[in-house]
């Protein structure tokens, strides 16, 4: 039997041997879940909704549970793992409260004897490969309203975050979800390659660039729906009226919660000249307070890296910004073993010759460069081929609608970074994908527009 090993990146230990999926498994789950996808469609919008709900229910009994179990395999500090499964409450009322607006059938013209309506139908089967960093978050961003508009789901956690993917499923099964409905498929990439092989009617991705792209040319001739939501470099903008020692504190935090591990984490910070040396100062000191440890302490914000191979991508980021002349303010380097450790890292004279402002970290790593004003802030926030979030800190509403405006991204903040709603859509341009998830639009995502014309006969 195949079998997956899930480590603890904070020890570096054995936590269990999960049995795996392999192609003939993914064929049968496929065909499964074709076969029973109809029936799921058929079933009233009010038994849908009930099965979500008590889903909600169960994950607010087993909170504590699965917030231990999600720390466990992906070193994310347990109040964090509190926090988004907390916070995913609300996405799941969103989601309750909006479905069926969503998928009622519209009437748009009737006159004459003629009747226009449009109909939402759901896709089908929906393959389902998800992140790890946030993965209740992100693999029910796609769920729950796939679900709910009658879409049978193939869901494949990151082997990152597997076991978590094995609880989602659970509660969803006691819920009340077929199992040929809603399949965990656990595994490598070649599960998720074995997926992508199957009869499907959409593909929904979080993940990387590069497996992004894979994914877009294993599908290229299918004629299905694609989402792929990828990585970003995301730019903060401090003005010169802004209070420094509140958007350093802000911003500490935008770039360091979740130990960094975050699309939408900050990842570029241009500060203007006036305010430059008050605002590194009081970035810094806010990061030195942030205590890393024991990822199941209460007290601890810098919790494990999940992959042990990006501990080798923030190396040579540190490297090659030391190379070009960045000056080191904090952290640096690996944090004490076992298990998989960096030090919240911070560089100042930083510039777009380095691999720091350029490529995406997904560390608690961060450049800062001193910017002459908002028209060369503009210019470095648009160099990217990513555009994900950025934002601006200034006390001038207008003065940071003028530059968020000018800038390329899915999501702009203004005093505040590092923010998701349910209530706003969640996409990119460039590099950070295609599509979309949240928001009423990440319901519609999941049908397909059916356009009747009806003529009562004369």
């Amino acid at each position: 039997m195949t079998t997956l090993a899930v480590h603890n990146p904070a020890t570096g230990a054995k936590i269990t041997d999960l049995p795996a999926d392999n192609a003939v498994s993914v064929a049968a789950r496929a065909a499964a879940a074709r076969a029973a996808q109809p029936a799921w469609a058929a079933t009233p919008l009010a038994t849908r909704k009930a099965c979500i709900t008590q889903f909600r229910a169960g994950v607010v009994r087993d909170l504590e549970q699965l917030a231990a179990t999600m720390t466990r395999e992906t070193g994310k500090p347990i109040k964090m793992s509190r926090n988004e499964l907390n916070g995913l409450l609300g996405r799941i009322d969103f989601f309750l409260e909006e479905i069926e607006l969503s998928v009622a059938t519209e009437t748009v013209y009737d006159e004459g004897g003629m009747t226009e309506q449009i109909q939402h139908t759901p896709l089908g089967v929906v393959a389902n490969i998800s992140a790890w960093n946030y993965p209740w978050f992100v693999g029910c961003n796609v769920i729950i309203p796939a679900l709910l508009t009658g879409n049978a789901v193939l869901y494949k956690p990151s082997e990152y975050a597997a076991m978590t993917g094995l609880e989602i499923a659970r509660l969803l099964h006691e819920a009340g979800v077929p199992r040929d409905v809603m399949a965990c498929l656990i595994g490598t990439g070649e599960v998720g390659t074995a997926l992508l092989a199957q009869q499907i009617d959409g593909v929904f991705f979080t993940g990387s660039v590069a497996t992004g792209r894979k994914i877009a040319q294993a599908v290229s001739g299918k004629f299905i729906k694609l989402q792929l939501e990828l990585g970003g470099k995301d730019p903060t903008y401090v003005a010169d009226d802004a209070d420094p020692k509140a958007a350093a504190e802000s911003l500490a935090d935008g770039a360091m919660y979740n130990t960094g591990q975050s699309c939408c984490s900050v990842e570029r910070i241009y500060v203007h000249e006036a305010i430059h040396d008050a605002f590194v100062q009081h970035f810094v000191d806010t990061v030195k307070g942030f205590a890393a440890g024991d990822p199941m302490s209460d007290g601890t914000y810098i919790g494990a890296i999940t992959r042990a191979p990006q501990l080798d991508v923030l190396d040579a980021q540190v490297a090659d910004a030391k190379a070009r002349g960045a000056t080191l303010l904090a952290g640096g380097a690996r944090g004490a073993g076992p298990g998989n450790w960096y030090q919240p890292t911070v560089f100042s004279n930083v510039n777009h010759t380095m691999e720091l402002m350029k490529e995406e970290s997904f560390g608690p790593i961060i450049g800062i460069q001193k910017v002459s004003g908002d028209a060369e802030a503009v210019q470095l926030m648009n160099d990217t081929h990513y555009g994900l979030t950025a934002g601006v800190y200034t006390r001038d509403e207008a003065r940071a609608q003028r530059i968020l405006e000018k800038v390329n991204a899915g999501s702009v903040y203004w005093n505040c970074c590092d923010r998701v709603s349910p209530r706003l859509p969640w996409s990119g341009v460039g590099d950070s994908g295609v599509g979309l998830t949240l928001s009423t639009y990440g319901i519609d995502t999941f049908t397909r527009p059916k356009a009747w014309h009806l003529r009562q006969a004369g």
